[in-house]
């Protein structure tokens, strides 16, 4: 999809079918060159006022995904092709050594701040303890397509700087502070664009976004790093390669661990790791 340049849609009825049509061009229901429904047609469609259906329609066309034509009406545009984050389940670290050398980030806070909730909870830390919190979101082609949020216990992360953070992935900060990753528990999901999400990935609040939590375990079992990540679902995608497994009575889909990534045409984009 095209690169969308945070349009503004005012009401909440607008924002619902600027959404909509943005999904069904996404989605090549509408295809390049395809006319738009007039603001009548799809003001009786949504049961909306007029005015509410302009609104959707001027939002879609600051995102670059419909121009006017003169005695045409409103068409889709032909998008550009964006780079594209594959990342797969297996094969965690490689492929963050993959991902971190064809993209590259931008820091948005480094600060230390007391571990509360979830993540004291996750991360095994005792009531008091601080951790290391930064945002960053990844550019692939300098385009957005990730916002990680982590944090580190607070004995680990004064190994590292703010600086060492901005250019070096998390990954390997850890082990160059001596920890010897073990394990990681990752749960994916989905959610929805905040303001400040939003305005980082160069989206429309609301948008449908892929939500992952991974937790990272030493060898002792202490927790090492909490991870949140929102990613944009048209630059980035997440792929499992699987192999049949069990006996004729009861088969079914296993995880095919080690597997190599099939190969992909450089311009489709660099397969990668979820985070870090």
């Amino acid at each position: 999809m095209a690169d969308e340049a945070r349009p503004s849609v005012t009401g909440v009825k607008a924002h619902r079918i600027f959404l909509l049509l943005k999904e069904a061009i996404a989605s090549g229901a509408l295809a390049p060159g395809d006319r738009l429904p007039g603001e009548l047609k799809l003001a009786e469609q949504h049961e909306v006022s007029r005015v509410t259906v302009r609104r959707a329609m001027e939002a879609l066309r600051e995102a670059g995904l419909v121009a006017r034509r003169p005695g045409v009406g409103t068409v889709v545009q032909e998008q550009p092709m964006a780079s594209t984050v594959t990342a797969s389940v297996s094969n965690l670290l490689p492929n963050m050594v993959r991902m971190s050398a064809a993209s590259n980030v931008r820091l948005l806070e480094f600060r230390y701040v007391e571990a509360t909730g979830v993540v004291r909870e996750r991360l095994g830390l005792k009531a008091g303890e601080r951790v290391q919190r930064s945002i960053r979101v990844r550019l692939m082609d300098d385009k957005p397509f990730s916002y990680l949020v982590t944090h580190v216990p607070e004995r680990i992360a004064l190994q590292y700087t703010e600086a060492d953070l901005a250019r070096t992935p998390l990954f390997a900060l850890l082990e160059r502070s001596g920890v010897t990753v073990d394990r990681a528990t990752q749960t994916i999901s989905a959610a929805l664009a905040g303001p400040e999400t939003a305005r980082a990935l160069e989206l429309a609040e609301g948008s449908a976004l892929i939500a992952l939590n991974r937790v990272v375990f030493d060898q002792t079992g202490a927790g090492v790093e909490h991870l949140d990540a929102l990613y944009r679902p048209d630059r980035y995608r997440i792929q499992m390669e699987l192999t049949r497994a069990g006996d004729e009575a009861e088969r079914y889909w296993e995880p095919l661990a080690g597997e190599p990534l099939a190969g992909e045409p450089a311009a489709a984009g660099a397969r990668a790791s979820g985070g870090g």
